[in-house]
């Protein structure tokens, strides 16, 4: 076993994930309040999916300077801004709302984009890395993300990087030049374009939020054995930053 060095690594166990939603909000909500004390602006990148709505929820209606605060994703499905599945959209339907509507948001999915079928991969990669290009000439400038929130998957993905993926080796390169990068999951629906490993890794704090017991024995396997099997446990070891973990029953 590879151990984390404790001060990389924080656990912030919750009974329940009302008080989850509740306690990562407030986290959030300080660290952007500092980052815009000290930088005048601050960037907040976040997952998309089912889980993170309650945290949106409480995390809209705190009375931040939020102008002065830039709302982006970590990943997004290259649908239309109308599918039902498109992030974007949840970010925009929960997170946006209250205080919070003041924030500026940066979508992943051009306002032109009508889907259709995906053509084979090099051609719908080259299609994707377009986006990818334009979407980082609007985050550069803010980059590092002030706070990156992450969720996993059963399957130990993160953000889009799933094992086995087309695109995987590009979106774990080193190269630290590269923000986006489309990528292709093996069984999940839709391609994607997702923040790659060494962005998430640049993020000057990265809180993963995962809930019950299920999730918690990946997450377990993930901190344990490092590798490209669980793409989430490449976050966990080496940040460059502390990686605070948001544990619901």
């Amino acid at each position: 076993m590879q151990d984390i060095h404790p001060m990389t690594l924080v656990e912030h166990p919750h009974a329940h994930e009302a008080a989850l939603a509740d306690g990562l909000a407030q986290d959030i909500a300080r660290r952007l309040a500092d980052a815009i004390a000290q930088r005048g602006h601050a960037l907040l990148c976040v997952s998309g999916g089912k889980s993170p709505i309650p945290l949106f929820k409480a995390l809209s209606g705190y009375p931040l300077d939020w102008a002065r605060v830039t709302i982006t994703l970590v990943d997004e499905r290259c649908v239309p801004v109308e599918h039902p599945d498109n992030n974007g959209a949840l970010v925009q339907r929960h997170l946006l709302q209250g205080p919070a509507a003041a924030a500026t948001f940066v979508s992943w999915v051009p306002p032109t984009f009508t889907g259709g079928a995906a053509p084979a991969w090099p051609q719908a990669a080259a299609q994707y890395e377009t986006w990818a290009r334009e979407l980082e000439t609007r985050l550069r400038p803010l980059w590092p993300a002030d706070v990156v929130v992450l969720g996993m998957g059963l399957d130990g993905h993160t953000a889009s990087l799933f094992a086995q993926a087309q695109g995987l080796d590009a979106a774990l390169s080193t190269d630290t030049a590269t923000l986006v990068t489309p990528v292709r999951p093996p069984h999940a629906p839709h391609d994607r374009l997702t923040l790659t490993l060494p962005a998430l890794r640049q993020g000057r704090h990265v809180a993963l939020q995962i809930s019950g017991a299920a999730k918690h024995t990946i997450y377990q396997l993930a901190r344990e054995n490092p590798g490209t099997q669980r793409p989430v446990s490449l976050v966990l070891h080496a940040p460059q930053h502390p990686v605070g973990v948001w544990i619901g029953a």
